[in-house]
């Protein structure tokens, strides 16, 4: 029995994985679902060539570190899902809004997202100031600051609100750039990204030294959140382990 819900589960990883390769997210994140896909097929070879009875040890290890990696990753799942529903509090002084990927025909969904949610915000608050934040991946026509300002802009954002700050390759560069652009002393600041990724901006905030942060959640796809949530789960684990968090 376990053994074929190893191959079915397998199957699915693969499936998945195919599937996120489709969406041309830019990373190449689809691999990792491939790769639980092949974990699973051995398993079931392994269990079928009764190596885990002959050999007890490995699988009782084996068995204590899945159960160990699946208790954390349950754990961290329910952690980025309780963020879902950040709001930030009106009145920030500044917001900055995280980037991602630019395609040729402009911001992607998952951008597109974050911007119509910091465009609100800033229409609600005219005092608030924003920064974007994104620089320019090996796949991308322009930096994602760039693209980012030009879609506030032509969405009702007047430019003197916008600051850009387009060198950063990822989230702790997002933060730690879009530091350097606000004054020494400043009341409050938010930061908007999409659902799966409030946890982690905001903690990756804090520990780059910004204080008083909000997260301001704006939506993404149901279909890709397996996705986004395990590769949050094991950035989360990265981060930590690199003492960013």
């Amino acid at each position: 029995m376990s053994r074929l819900f190893l191959l079915i589960l397998g199957i699915l990883f693969v499936l998945y994985g195919l599937f996120i390769l489709g969406a041309r997210s830019g990373t190449p994140f689809w691999l990792v679902w491939e790769a639980l896909g092949g974990i699973c097929f051995l398993a079931a070879a392994l269990i079928q060539a009764r190596f885990f009875e002959r050999h007890r040890a490995i699988g009782i290890t084996a068995g204590a570190l899945a159960a160990a990696f699946l208790l954390l990753v349950g754990v961290l799942t329910v952690r980025i899902i309780g963020a879902f529903t950040a709001n930030a509090p009106s009145g920030l002084e500044y917001l900055i809004v995280l980037g991602t990927q630019v395609r040729e025909d402009g911001p992607s969904y998952l951008l597109k997202t974050r911007l119509d949610t910091a465009a609100a915000y800033l229409k609600a608050n005219e005092h608030t100031v924003c920064i974007v934040s994104g620089g320019r991946g090996p796949n991308e026509p322009c930096a994602e600051a760039d693209a980012m300002g030009a879609y506030l802009t032509a969405n009702g954002i007047d430019e003197s609100r916008i600051l850009r700050e387009d060198q950063s390759k990822n989230t702790t560069e997002n933060i730690q750039f879009s530091k350097k652009l606000l004054p020494e002393s400043y009341g409050s600041v938010g930061v908007v990204t999409n659902d799966f990724h409030v946890l982690r901006a905001v903690k990756l905030a804090e520990g780059g030294g910004l204080t008083n942060v909000s997260g301001l959640s704006a939506p993404s796809m149901a279909a890709y959140l397996p996705n986004n949530i395990f590769r949050e789960c094991l950035a989360l684990i990265k981060d930590f382990l690199a003492g960013h968090l």
